[in-house]
């Protein structure tokens, strides 16, 4: 497993499940933190979805799991529980995306846990701030979507109807909060000595991450305007679509644009045209802006518009499909795009490490878990004899690799 990265010897214990957790914790495998990623029976509901080459080895599951080691526990049943304490006993972290009740129910609070281990970091990924008047219900990526308003920023946007964007973002986003959360709390108990209890909502986070723009005019009191930011809203902010295909431009500052006005050969747009000549003018008339610039480049082929921009040093770039980022340049020379052997699933893409480490740069993280591959080593880690794992599995409190083909 990984031994190497800002994180080595850090042990997580990971209860965590489908996107938003296991995104927190692939980061923070990937910083070089021993994940033990905690599965029930029926393992993670992301390991069944396809494309698959083999049952319960989905592509999400692949990506969002490496360097993590699995170990299936059926912790409704107490010598399970009681395992997953001792694993606890000795960890730096426990994350969970199980909401608090059921946390409660089952004797794994952090009140319990705290009173065995009171160095832990004990984090708690759910749905909604459990102050607030939603703090039981369930919470999904489409749900949270729409509780922050995104569809109704889709359609404001130009969309027929209301629609969500086609990537998890609110599970992303909270595994952002999640993972960052993790590294300060370390932090902190390295000042202090003490660990403590961290709450990182979903509905929260998303929030946050739209309101950062579309709260807008509803920022002052009284209002000077409405929300929404509206370059982000204007249905032509969209790649430009050429003579021959589309270009993803971005003009923003003052000297692209005049940059731009003389290169199309309209240096007067920018000089004399109000609308155009500040940042300022250029906001409040954005519609307008953005929809001269759509009638603009429908004049030329994509590879025209590449050698002018080029030439008047405006940020461009292709628009590319996921499968095109497969032979991306850029991605190619960093190797964010690898390749690795899988123990049952043969030849695999890999999704790399975004940051990099002068210092202690992160090992390779090993494949994705196979179900209830770790459960056995890591049962004896954690001090229990042979007999007590023997048990564990005759019952069905644990599962085995062998046991765990499915």
């Amino acid at each position: 497993m990984t031994a190497s990265g800002p994180l080595a010897g850090t042990k997580i214990v990971d209860l965590t499940s489908v996107v938003m957790g296991p995104f927190a914790t692939q980061l923070l495998a990937g910083l070089g933190a021993d994940v033990i990623k905690v599965e029930s029976p029926e393992g993670d509901n992301i390991r069944h979805i396809g494309p698959m080459r083999n049952p319960g080895m989905g592509h999400i599951f692949l990506h969002a799991n490496r360097g993590k080691r699995s170990v299936v526990l059926d912790l409704k049943q107490p010598a399970a529980r009681a395992a997953l304490l001792r694993l606890a006993d000795t960890a730096d972290v426990l994350i969970s995306n199980v909401r608090p009740a059921a946390m409660q129910r089952l004797g794994l609070d952090y009140a319990t846990v705290a009173a065995r281990n009171p160095r832990i970091v004990y984090v708690s990924c759910c749905g909604y701030g459990q102050r607030g008047v939603s703090a039981a219900k369930p919470a999904y990526d489409d749900l949270v979507q729409g509780a922050v308003g995104i569809p109704w920023l889709m359609q404001a946007y130009g969309s027929e109807a209301p629609a969500y964007v086609p990537v998890v973002l609110a599970d992303r986003v909270t595994g952002l909060h999640a993972a960052y959360a993790v590294a300060a709390a370390l932090y902190a108990r390295e000042r202090t000595g003490r660990g403590q209890a961290v709450e990182v909502p979903m509905f929260e986070a998303t929030a946050q991450f739209v309101l950062g723009e579309h709260l807008a005019g509803l920022t002052f009191e009284p209002p000077l305007g409405d929300a929404g930011y509206a370059r982000l809203l204007t249905p032509h902010r969209r790649p430009y679509a050429t003579r021959d295909g589309h270009l993803c431009v971005l003009i923003y500052n003052d000297r692209q644009w005049r940059s731009f006005c003389a290169a199309i050969g309209e240096p007067e747009r920018f000089e004399r045209d109000a609308r155009f000549g500040s940042q300022t003018a250029r906001a409040a008339h954005i519609d307008e802006v953005y929809g001269w610039l759509a009638e603009r480049f429908r004049t030329r082929t994509t590879a025209e518009w590449e050698h002018l921009l080029d030439a008047a040093d405006i940020p461009h770039q292709p628009m590319n499909s996921p499968r095109d980022l497969l032979d991306d340049p850029q991605l190619a020379g960093t190797g964010f795009i690898g390749r690795e052997v899988h123990p049952s699933e043969g030849p695999v893409r890999t999704i790399g490490t975004p940051t990099t480490w002068s210092e202690t740069p992160p090992a390779t993280p090993a494949p994705a878990p196979r179900f209830g591959e770790h459960t056995v080593a890591v049962l004896r880690e954690a001090g229990c004899s042979e007999r007590e794992i023997e048990a564990l599995l005759a019952s069905g409190a644990a599962c085995g690799l062998s046991e765990g083909k499915r």
